[in-house]
């Protein structure tokens, strides 16, 4: 459950989110106070932050400005109705949205829960990119454009070159099975006279320009398969 923290010294307000946002299956905690929120925020317990610029002894702004140093957490600024410095200030200084006071409940909820899917989804396509690229001994690949480089060169693969280098790469220092790695970029088990895989790797680490056993990076495991060798750094 998303746990978020409504700092406003409108007591009644936060009283009134508290019981709306506990309908609406969202956890929910008050500060009445900058400093209070401050610490509150610091304990790393929170999702989201509701935060009203008028606050006693620290304002909303200022508050941000010190939240942004140690914390990108997303904050929603409540402002005062047509009061557009606030707004403008509040967003450049790391607001995430605005809401003006009066508000409808319903609303700010809408506003949370699209800031929280707009959240998941840069996360998403964050771990999706990390998973897309790998790089290994200065080789880069990037499945997601079945593209590879080597300091920085781009290698010209084939498709079957360049499935069998990603092959290895996601099990790199581990041996992968001849006929595993046939099956998988290939499509078809080897016979005992096919060569076609060996002609492949054969290609693949002269464009990978490891084809001698002083820079092999793909090593031959003989009557096994082959190993993409994590060199140290």
């Amino acid at each position: 459950m998303k746990n978020i923290l409504i700092v406003d010294d409108d007591t009644e307000l936060c009283e009134l989110l508290q019981e709306f946002f506990s309908e609406e299956k969202l956890s929910s905690e008050c500060a009445h106070n900058g400093t209070k929120a401050l610490e509150k925020i610091k304990s790393g317990e929170f999702n989201l932050v509701i935060l009203d610029v008028m606050l006693p002894e620290i304002n909303g702004l200022d508050v941000l400005k010190e939240i942004r140093k140690f914390s990108k957490i997303p904050v929603i600024m409540l402002t005062a109705k047509g009061d557009e410095i606030d707004i403008i200030l509040g967003l450049e200084l790391g607001a995430d949205d605005y809401l003006p006071k009066p508000f409808s409940p319903r609303e700010l909820v809408a506003r949370i829960k699209a800031l929280f899917r707009r959240i998941d989804a840069t996360e998403m396509a964050i771990e999706k990119e990390i998973r897309h690229k790998i790089e290994l001994n200065g080789v880069i690949l990037d499945s997601s454009t079945r593209s590879a480089s080597k300091d920085g060169q781009i290698l010209p693969l084939t498709e079957v070159e360049f499935s069998i280098l990603e092959q290895l790469m996601r099990n790199a220092g581990v041996v992968v099975e001849r006929q595993d790695l046939a099956f998988k970029v290939l499509g078809r088990r080897l016979t005992y006279e096919d060569r076609s895989l060996d002609v492949h790797m054969s290609n693949l680490r002269k464009k990978l320009g490891c084809n001698t056993s002083d820079n092999e990076i793909i090593k031959t495991i003989r009557g096994i398969g082959y190993i993409y060798v994590k060199q140290e750094s």
